[in-house]
């Protein structure tokens, strides 16, 4: 089934990864591609010279301007981040609900429940710190959104070029303390092309046998 995707977020790490991935699918599967950005300048490297890909320069919290953007998205993957968080999906959510659109893939982050055990848990928290409180801020509010939502809680960001994860969800202890970002965006890209996929759930995502106080890049 073709599809209208709107990614929130779209400069970011992961999200570039993403739409790099779904360049080449564009007027196949995806009918239409929006990035929303804030400084289109960081989409820079991506050949974005596709009349099915739309950059929009918009600010998240202008509730009533990302309506209209949403108007005809088939789903919404946002990945934001900042001290606003939580207000800043309290927009999107509404803006979601004005425009009739229900598929939510949202990018939160490990720890957001406390459900990090031992010394891993403990630096974790120590690390993020009052980011953590802003990811958990977010997390709650598309939880009670009502909307067709799956969050995702990477551990920490490595480059490894390597799709090697395992999942745990919300109400067990998380695993392992890193995760590639090709990891994360593989299991984005799946759920863009399979929406059906998690609804209402809350995944933790890491590289499996990497347990530890840290990650093995950390000293």
């Amino acid at each position: 089934m073709t599809k209208n995707v709107l990614i929130l977020g779209a400069s970011g790490s992961i999200a570039r990864i993403v739409v790099q991935n779904l360049l080449a699918q564009v007027g196949a599967d995806i009918t239409k591609l929006t990035l929303l950005v804030r400084h289109p300048q960081k989409l820079a490297g991506l050949d974005l010279a596709n009349r099915g890909v739309q950059v929009v320069q918009a600010d998240v919290l202008n509730t009533d301007h990302l309506a209209t953007i949403m108007a005809g998205q088939s789903l919404v993957y946002g990945n934001l981040y900042g001290a606003d968080l939580g207000q800043q999906a309290a927009s999107v959510v509404k803006a979601m609900h004005q425009a009739q659109v229900r598929r939510l893939i949202w990018i939160s982050a490990n720890g957001v429940y406390g459900e990090i055990p031992g010394a891993y848990g403990r630096w974790n928290q120590a690390m993020l710190g009052s980011t953590l409180t802003a990811y958990a801020d977010a997390t709650k509010v598309v939880e009670a959104s009502q909307l067709d939502y799956t969050l995702i809680r990477p551990a920490w960001f490595q480059d490894e070029p390597e799709v090697d994860y395992e999942m745990t969800f919300k109400g067990e202890a998380f695993k392992g303390t890193e995760i590639s970002r090709q990891s994360v965006a593989d299991l984005v890209e799946k759920l863009i092309h399979d929406p059906e996929q998690l609804i209402g759930e809350s995944v933790g995502i890491s590289k499996p046998n990497t347990a530890g106080p840290a990650p093995r890049w950390y000293s």
